[in-house]
């Protein structure tokens, strides 16, 4: 255990890993308060949600045909004797990929309107967090419409019992295409599902054999995806489902994906690996909890699987209070952020500058919304922190400062201008060496704030 932080660090640490920033007259309330009362109301917040109240969800519609008829025609051109068009040529494919690129930026544009207006970030944040759990791609998916079905799922069951989030995701359509479950069927059960269910999202390596992942496929069998609909629904065709038992990790029954949920989040391996993917993003990626930490934390998330409970215990543990425990903001983190610090909501943007300081910041910077690397999320810690990405950040930060409103950075005097900015981006202190780049940039309020938004103490959630 290393150095506690003192209270204001710590309700300031709180506000950050629960939320996107620390604003100056809510960190102010949140000393006030103590911690134990801000986390409760932050974990339940009392009031509409004004913010998330007025950033809907968008109405994305159904894709258009992906192929045209002449193209589906095209092996049989000698039957009516015309020739299929070339695909540079064909409109139809080239609509398609129109509007499935819309609908894309669209939706990545929406969610990140949502996470710069709540005025109760948790519940953004904590889908931020499933986000990267149950790791689903658009790149595979295509269909915007289903990845915010999902997204609207992990938002409504994210903050109570584990179990019925899981029983939800398991026949999520999105979720489903993304590992190829849409067509497992008895006489070929796809095994992707079953094994991502158990590595990944509900139990974690080494508790479980190649066994377990067969006999997990066989019970997931005969769910499939019903595309005609809008949005996509999952669907269960009993003849296409394997009949019989299956042997799961120890246990013999006529599994079917609801009581298979059920018996792996009941086991103790799955209320450690859920604790712990949780303490990995919100405590420290690099210091694991002492078993004593997670002795207490999986015993809140208890027979229950209450995440909410979970939760309070990580926020509570005495090692958040630890200032060795830093985290490397990733980049949603720091983009949603630093608009929020200084007040700059995306809807207000010109769509070229909104395009340029969300979609293509964040795709230079590796971390866009709905399009995670691999079914196994993004990197984590100082994987963000590289030479390319700093030079990403350098331009957001330089266009950012353009639609700001600084007029209280340049009403501060010039030498205040370090200490007024570090508490707009709740930051505790400079190092010296920030201190003087800061100093040296403060005549010009424009560049002191984007020295400060590239500012190695601006990268972290300290």
């Amino acid at each position: 255990m290393g150095r506690t932080l003192e209270s204001r660090a710590h309700v300031t640490r709180l506000l950050q890993r629960t939320g996107f920033d620390a604003a100056p007259d809510a960190v102010d309330a949140a000393q006030k308060a103590g911690f134990e009362a801000t986390l409760e109301r932050v974990l339940t917040p009392t009031g509409a949600d004004r913010g998330a109240g007025a950033t809907p969800a968008p109405d994305l519609g159904s894709l258009p045909a992906r192929n045209s008829e002449a193209q589906q025609k095209g092996a049989r051109k000698t039957e009516d004797g015309t020739e299929p068009k070339k695909p540079g040529d064909d409109p139809v494919p080239k609509h398609y990929r129109e509007v499935l690129r819309q609908q894309r930026e669209e939706l990545i544009q929406w969610w990140l309107e949502r996470m710069v207006a709540a005025e109760h970030p948790w519940a953004e944040k904590r889908t931020l967090l499933w986000h990267n759990h149950w790791a689903t791609s658009i790149q595979k998916v295509r269909s915007a419409a289903a990845m915010l079905q999902q997204n609207e799922t992990l938002r409504r069951l994210g903050g109570g019992d584990f179990r019925e989030l899981a029983r939800a995701m398991v026949v999520d359509p999105a979720l489903m295409v993304w590992l190829d479950a849409e067509g497992s069927v008895a006489e070929a059960p796809n095994e992707n599902l079953g094994r991502e269910l158990m590595e990944l999202f509900v139990l974690g390596v080494g508790h479980y054999t190649e066994s377990d992942v067969r006999q997990a496929a066989a019970a997931l069998t005969g769910w499939t995806v019903d595309r005609r609909g809008h949005p996509w629904k999952a669907q269960f065709k009993p003849g296409r489902h394997d009949q019989g038992q299956q042997t799961v990790v120890g246990e013999t029954a006529d599994f079917s994906a609801r009581t298979l949920i059920d018996h792996l989040v009941s086991l103790p391996d799955s209320h450690a690996h859920v604790a712990i993917r949780m303490w990995g993003a919100l405590v420290s990626n690099e210091n694991k909890p002492s078993q004593t930490a997670l002795a207490r934390v999986t015993a809140a998330y208890g027979q229950q699987r209450d995440t909410k409970a979970m939760f309070r215990a990580v926020f509570a543990d005495e090692a958040f209070a630890d200032a060795d425990n830093v985290l490397v903001k990733q980049p949603v983190e720091y983009v949603v952020g630093s608009l929020r610090a200084l007040g700059v909501r995306p809807s207000a943007l010109p769509q070229k500058a909104r395009r340029q300081l969300l979609t293509r910041t964040l795709t230079g910077l590796g971390q866009t919304p709905f399009a995670p690397d691999s079914v196994g999320g993004w990197p984590a810690g100082a994987a963000w922190l590289t030479t390319a990405a700093a030079q990403v950040r350098i331009t957001f930060a330089q266009q950012l400062v353009r639609h700001a409103d600084l007029d209280d950075v340049d009403a501060a005097a010039t030498a205040e201008r370090p200490d007024l900015l570090a508490r707009k981006l709740g930051v505790g202190a400079w190092s010296a060496a920030t201190s003087e780049v800061l100093r040296a940039a403060a005549r010009d309020s424009r560049k002191v704030t984007a020295v400060a938004l590239t500012a190695p103490e601006h990268l972290v959630l300290s």
